[in-house]
């Protein structure tokens, strides 16, 4: 089955106000980026995302802040974006911390049929206030649910027209997790290559999980924070 579409724009077409929408990415390493701008100049809104970060102000995610778009977000560190710090504070977005291991695990769950699972790395928090305790072994443990989204914007190296997808070093995070706990998983690749062409043991996408492939026209490769060896040059 020939899962190509020919443009970002048409692969998010059918993303609508409301939806429920993880967007796979560590940092901006590994981010859907066409796919952030084609949904950026769709321009819906109330938007409900899963991310482990929300990028950084002018890129990634930060469109989509600086759009309205997003109601609520559930991740792990949004260090890099002051407006993100700013709409929270005037609590203008929803927003859910957790663990950064709580959060793959949770997306993994949800793609693996579990619907919920112990853990011991929230106990002592304000992420454990109201939560069910369990205790294993004389330890306590926090109950947290899986998490499913309606869509599952990822990006990956190579991928083929099939939907089989291999992805390079650190864009492992979080978009294969992703690509299987959404209703439509929706991905961008760098390079489209023949069925067959990626060796098997390189795909950690299989094709039964991805519904669209899209080839990314551009990508700026931005760094998030630019650090400095003490006396190098700059």
């Amino acid at each position: 089955m020939d899962k190509i579409v020919s443009t970002a724009d048409a692969a998010v077409a059918d993303i609508e106000s409301g939806a429920t929408v993880m967007l796979g990415g560590f940092g901006l390493c590994g981010i859907p980026e066409n796919l952030i701008a084609a949904l950026v100049r769709k321009g819906v809104k109330g938007l409900h995302t899963v991310s482990n970060n929300m990028g950084i102000d002018g890129c990634g995610m930060g469109l989509m802040l600086e759009a309205g778009m997003i109601a609520s977000h559930i991740g792990s560190y949004v260090g890099e974006n002051k407006l993100l710090e700013s709409m929270v504070a005037r609590r203008e977005l929803d927003l859910t911390l957790i663990p950064q291991g709580v959060l793959a695990e949770r997306i993994r769950a949800g793609g693996a049929g579990i619907p919920a699972f112990y853990t011991p790395a929230l106990m002592g928090t304000v992420a454990a206030e109201g939560k069910e305790v369990r205790e294993f072994n004389s330890r306590p443990y926090v109950l947290e649910q899986a998490l499913h989204a309606d869509f599952a914007l990822i990006k990956a190296w190579k991928g083929d027209r099939l939907g089989n997808l291999a992805y390079r070093k650190t864009a492992q995070n979080f978009n294969p997790v992703m690509a299987t706990a959404s209703k439509v998983t929706i991905a961008e690749v760098e390079e489209l290559v023949e069925p067959g062409a990626i060796d098997p043991d390189h795909i950690k996408t299989p094709g039964i999980y991805v519904h669209r492939v899209v080839v990314g026209e551009r990508y700026e490769r931005r760094i998030e924070r630019r650090t400095h060896r003490a006396g190098a040059p700059r």
